[in-house]
């Protein structure tokens, strides 16, 4: 598809998809999920390359058959929930989610300490960041930069329509991680999508048995502020998500600064785990992120590859200088 065409299929979707009746443009993006499915491109492959981690060897075709196509649909599901965010009032929003564990947040926020919200690709993050900032907590993230540049800038428009600070991954005025940094230095609440790396400063961590490239932003954020690192999973539960701030990942008392952020990155990796085990349909891992299917080099992705969703947040580990390359948005 275009670029051009890709942009408008996006902005269609925000402009149209709240007049339809809402178990209509459920049922859908449902049929739309399962064509995707079992036309089975290298979208689908790769989730169930991934599902076959998680659901370990034991999980024959049909399992992972069966798993992926829940998993399709749940991805899509979050795609139609988004294109419906910005219409929803601040009751709706609050009404589509339960969260357990929200007083994590509140207690470091209360005594002064920033917050860094490590998510994996779980859910829908765009509601919970509408639910966070409507419970009355504001945040910042990060968006990579994607292709074509009129689509980012939408999707930017869109998160900072919801109430977010939205900070570009690269191209933007001032690094972001600086800003970053800057924001939890004042107290303020960070949400990152953590779960892949796309930068050159990536460590690796367990999962599910093997080692995979995770970003190093928010362990090192945590270490260089003083803020509280948390994990945050996201899955659906009928027609509500589910929202759980997990206990803090202390910064460790011995060791360098790699050291540290190695370590906070494994303990992440195995909330992150325990998680996507619980809940491997709402997963939307579309992409490579264990070591053993990445490309030569630093380990980035390598051919095949399709974006969970465009602008993303994500997290940059904080240093100055690192460049990222432009990608194609891909639905």
């Amino acid at each position: 598809m275009g670029e051009r065409a890709t942009t408008a299929l996006y902005t269609l979707g925000w402009r149209l998809l709240h007049r339809v009746p809402e178990p209509a443009g459920r049922a859908a993006f449902r049929v739309l999920a399962d064509l995707a499915w079992l036309r089975r491109g290298p979208g689908v492959r790769r989730l169930e390359a991934n599902l076959r981690r998680v659901l370990g060897t034991a999980a024959g075709p049909e399992r992972i058959r069966a798993a992926s196509r829940a998993g399709m649909r749940s991805y899509l599901r979050y795609f139609y929930e988004m294109f419906l965010l910005d219409a929803l009032s601040a009751d709706q929003v609050r009404a589509r989610v339960e969260a357990t564990g929200v007083e994590r947040v509140e207690r470091a926020l209360a005594a002064g300490r920033g917050v860094v919200a490590a998510l994996p690709h779980m859910g829908n993050w765009d509601l919970a960041g509408a639910w966070i900032t409507h419970y009355g907590i504001p945040l910042t993230t990060v968006a990579e930069r994607l292709k074509p540049e009129p689509l980012f800038e939408r999707f930017v428009a869109f998160r900072e329509g919801l109430g977010m600070e939205v900070l570009p991954l690269t191209g933007g005025s001032a690094s972001s991680a600086g800003v970053l940094a800057r924001r939890l230095r004042a107290g303020r609440l960070v949400c990152l999508l953590a779960d892949r790396d796309l930068t050159e400063s990536g460590v690796e961590a367990g999962l599910f048995g093997e080692p995979a490239r995770l970003p190093a932003g928010p362990a090192a954020l945590a270490d260089r502020t003083g803020a509280a690192l948390l994990p945050v999973s996201l899955w659906y539960e009928g027609e509500r998500m589910r929202i759980h701030v997990h206990e803090e990942i202390p910064v460790p008392a011995r060791g360098g600064r790699t050291e540290r952020v190695r370590a906070m990155t494994a303990e992440l990796a195995k909330v992150f785990e325990s998680a996507i085990a619980e809940h491997p349909r709402d997963w939307h891992m579309l992409q490579r992120v264990f070591t053993a299917d990445l490309g030569p080099g630093r380990g980035g992705p390598s051919g095949g590859t399709v974006k969970a969703s465009p602008a993303v947040p994500t997290a940059p580990a904080p240093r100055r200088g690192r460049s990222a390359s432009r990608r194609r948005a891909n639905p």
